[in-house]
């Protein structure tokens, strides 16, 4: 159910060579000072999903690694290593199980100019805000993505290739930021991406705390394509109230998703019994303009309510709770539970 914007990989060693020689030589080769020591960080889970007469569970690890080399250039990857496991079928005893690694994203980031970066390796599409902000699982209000999550990320989610990002204008009053890629054809199993260009303009208002953006994807892969992306937050000062949308359009599919989350700042902070509690909500419908390609869609106009209620423990642990309603052709209830700890230490002791 957890769409994790990452490609499947064989559970062997020989599927974790390149990462390993990539993590050896950004650790080893160019001497690193005590102030640069690269930080490991990542999440372990155990989740629980039922969706209608189903249900499974998944306990994972995702890792992430940011090692800088140098006062310029950044290393940093994340993966996933999840197990999936379901009861047997009607009149059977037992579970199945299946394993994989997901290699999700493994760039290198220059620091090129005083306002711009420059991205080399396999990143993130930054395409809306969803797949390159908020897919980790110490950082999601829910279990699953969105519906809309694949629109403009091309189904992996990452690219191969080259991304410039930066802050074009900045201010006390507004701060504008810009993204733009290219991606290359691959048909590697382990690093797949399809050939395509895009970008993302940001506006962000800190009076307001206001941000608003635009994104753009071209598919230049088979059948091309155009995908338009729009997203606003919101998050008014001195609360703990965010608010998080994003509308998608294809050319067989289009939806949006709207979220809100809270935390009670009144009963002695963020860090009482009653502010660790977070109810969240999400509101997302999906509309076919085809049927001839999915797209990651339901092939039928769909809408779903979801809702939430998670609890943040002390030490970067968090409990997860929701229940979910999808009206369709078919309606179905989804339940879902879990358990997330974010760690976070440097890879040695500095001096």
């Amino acid at each position: 159910m957890r769409n994790t914007k990452a490609r499947s990989l064989p559970f062997t060693l020989a599927g974790l060579a390149p990462a390993i020689f990539a993590l050896v030589v950004a650790g080893f080769a160019l001497p690193i000072a005590a102030q640069d020591t690269p930080l490991l960080s990542g999440g372990v889970g155990f989740f629980y999903n039922t969706s209608g007469p189903n249900s499974d569970y998944q306990p994972h690890v995702e890792p992430l690694i940011a090692a800088p080399i140098g006062p310029r250039i950044l290393f940093e990857s994340r993966s996933i290593l999840q197990e999936d496991i379901t009861p047997k079928g009607r009149g059977q005893s037992g579970y199945n199980h299946s394993h994989f690694i997901n290699l999700i994203y493994m760039q290198g980031d220059i620091h090129a100019a005083p306002h711009m970066n420059l991205i080399l390796g396999d990143f993130l599409l930054p395409f809306n805000t969803y797949n390159e902000r908020l897919s980790e699982i110490w950082i999601q209000n829910f279990q699953f993505a969105p519906l809309t999550a694949g629109l403009g990320t091309l189904g992996s989610g990452s690219g191969i290739g080259a991304m410039v990002s930066g802050s074009g204008i900045s201010n006390e009053h507004h701060n504008f930021t810009y993204n733009g890629w290219y991606s290359a054809r691959s048909g590697n199993t382990q690093f797949n991406s399809r050939r395509s260009f895009g970008g993302r303009g940001t506006m962000y208002l800190p009076d307001a705390r206001l941000e608003m953006g635009i994104s753009y994807d071209r598919q230049l892969q088979a059948t091309h394509e155009n995908f338009y992306g729009l997203h606003v937050w919101w998050e008014p000062k001195d609360t703990a109230f965010r608010l998080r949308s994003e509308y998608s359009r294809g050319h067989h599919a289009h939806g949006y998703w709207v979220e809100a989350d809270y935390r009670s700042q009144a009963f002695g902070g963020l860090d009482s019994l009653v502010g660790r509690f977070e109810p969240v909500f999400r509101l997302q419908q999906t509309f076919r303009r085809d049927t001839l390609v999915s797209d990651g869609l339901p092939f039928v106009n769909t809408q779903q309510v979801d809702f939430g209620f998670n609890y943040n423990l002390p030490h970067n642990t968090r409990i997860l709770a929701s229940y979910s309603r999808q009206f369709s052709s078919k309606n179905t209830n989804i339940w879902q539970t879990g358990i997330v700890y974010r760690f976070l230490f440097p890879a040695w002791k500095g001096k």
